[in-house]
């Protein structure tokens, strides 16, 4: 069972640019989740009626993995959340999740 891993995000106006750079599918926080096998992607997505507003989804295929993955790279999950907090004015973590019904094709 794949397991979603959602947190929010308020970012500073000039700081947009470089945050959707910084934590969307192609940013550094996906490279470095992309060195497990267990991370199946990101997405990032804007709120339209909240500028500035973000909620990333991080795709694990367990929940067990995402878990497995903070005890074995502490430092660089660490070094990576101080070097981008310049970005944001508040960061939240909201859950993990499980997928109930998948998406309609």
């Amino acid at each position: 069972m794949t397991c979603e891993i959602v947190r929010a995000f308020s970012v500073i106006p000039s700081q947009i640019e470089i945050f959707e750079a910084t934590y969307g599918p192609e940013g550094p926080w996906a490279r470095l989740y992309r060195n497990v096998r267990a991370y199946l992607g990101t997405r990032l997505i804007a709120d339209l009626d909240k500028h500035g507003d973000y909620i990333a989804i991080d795709e694990w295929n367990s929940h067990q993995a995402w878990l497995d993955f903070q005890k074995d790279h502490p430092d660089a999950l660490a070094a990576l959340d101080a070097a981008c907090s310049p970005l944001l004015q508040a960061t939240h973590y909201i859950g993990a999740f499980r997928v109930v019904l998948p998406a309609r094709a």
